[in-house]
């Protein structure tokens, strides 16, 4: 799904603002005792705290909880916002709340429906844990049974083999690997280095570490009693460090390449950003960083004949092509990084002609990928990846810098999603 150009009703065009969040803490950290409800509130407290009464709402979280239905309704309610605002949650696996930004966006009407109030959360330290659906079905009719005997009859009908607890994996369950067992896979298909790995790992910690101390998240990142910043950004890595650490997915064959430093963490987190009209922006400090979202990608690729996450080499060059943009004339880059061998295979078959004739059906070529401009404020290797928050924390981030760029800067954010699919975005300062 594509547009040429996104535009509300009203006819002034969709814009992103920058939102707030908190900081990323790695699973079974510092915000370990709190649930995806008890993440988010803080960050929509904070963003109603700027004076702004959205007229819509749309959060999401990847892991499901069986306390609630609809993490939107619940999270606003217990921010104390506005009964009256509609929220509604989604779910795209790690493009989560930037699918999110795309549905405000296509709500926005100039017809009281101006400013959106769009985000997502993970608690990945808080994963419940439930009972397989044969035990769930037998426990149900045991309950329901109107007499001891039926009870005990009831009772009988379990197989032992039901009795038992089903964990949730990070995995596909189409395939049945995980994340990184398809990233190993594509490394080694695409011949990623381990050393190119690394190199994008250090940059993305270096960058991150760079841009905390030079206050670049001081108004992005809310502070909490538990945390005042991410955890698991490391100032003091290096190449050395990285190449020390072991294969965490291939750990038999001598050839993996993906390891704990150069694969994102799991994390605890929430994060939100507005999706407004030009008089949706009104209601906002004028302060506060935004760009036009010009158009998006929503994409799938065919999981059972290519790599899983290779989603944005398919639609970055659709979104480029539609603009008639080359990758020189975009000025920021923000691409998640799920792993750095997912990164250094997406800008290798980005200036593959082939792969992009073939493949991505784009007959254009793009010229030399900038990668020196790609993630300038750390990404997901180092500042951490909470599947439902990335999204609205890779667009509030791509805006902020892109605000302070000169006026006419592109700027390209893309996510790579469990499943074969991907989300991509094309913003401009204007």
């Amino acid at each position: 799904m594509a547009r040429a150009a996104v535009k509300s009703t009203a006819g002034d065009g969709i814009w992103l603002a920058a939102g707030k969040r908190t900081p990323f803490a790695r699973a079974g950290g510092v915000l370990a005792g709190k649930d995806a409800l008890q993440l988010s509130v803080p960050v929509i407290q904070a963003m109603l705290a700027e004076g702004a009464k959205p007229d819509l709402a749309v959060w999401g979280a990847v892991i499901p909880n069986l306390a609630w239905s609809n993490i939107a309704r619940e999270a606003l309610l217990d921010a104390g916002a506005d009964p009256s605002i509609p929220a509604f949650s989604t779910v795209m696996a790690c493009s989560t709340s930037m699918a999110g930004a795309f549905q405000a966006a296509g709500m926005l009407d100039g017809r009281g429906r101006d400013l959106a109030l769009v985000g997502g959360v993970e608690s990945m330290s808080r994963v419940q844990i439930g009972l397989t659906q044969n035990l769930s079905d037998d426990l149900r009719k045991i309950m329901e049974a109107r007499s001891f005997g039926d009870r005990l009859t009831a009772i009988s009908h379990t197989r032992l083999a039901d009795v038992r607890l089903h964990v949730p994996k990070i995995q596909n369950r189409v395939t049945g690997k995980s994340m990184g067992e398809h990233t190993e896979d594509m490394a080694k298909g695409w011949a990623i280095s381990r050393e190119e790995q690394d190199r994008i790992a250090l940059a993305s910690h270096q960058n991150a570490a760079a841009a905390w101390k030079a206050g670049f998240f001081d108004d992005l990142v809310i502070r909490m009693a538990e945390a005042g910043h991410d955890t698991t950004v490391r100032a003091d890595t290096s190449l050395e460090k990285l190449a020390a650490l072991k294969p965490s997915f291939d750990r038999m064959s001598g050839k993996g390449t993906l390891t704990a430093g150069n694969s994102s963490p799991l994390t605890d987190g929430a994060a939100g950003l507005w999706v407004a009209t030009a008089r949706g922006l009104d209601r906002l400090p004028a302060a506060t960083p935004r760009v036009r979202l010009v158009d998006y990608e929503i994409n799938a690729i065919d999981l059972h004949h290519e790599y899983l996450l290779m989603s944005p080499a398919y639609g970055i060059p659709k979104l480029l092509a539609r603009h008639g943009l080359k990758y020189d004339d975009v000025g920021l880059w923000e691409i998640h990084e799920a792993f750095a061998a997912q990164v250094a295979t997406h800008i290798k078959a980005l200036q593959d002609d082939a792969f992009l004739r073939d493949k991505a059906g784009v007959a254009n070529t793009f010229g030399r990928f900038p990668v020196e401009r790609m993630n300038p404020n750390g990404g997901s290797t180092a500042l951490g990846h909470p599947f439902g928050a990335t999204g609205a924390r890779i667009l509030s981030q791509a805006v902020k810098e892109l605000a302070a760029m000169p006026a006419g800067t592109w700027a390209v954010v893309s996510i790579c999603a469990d499943g074969g699919q991907g989300t991509m975005a094309l913003l401009r300062n204007s």
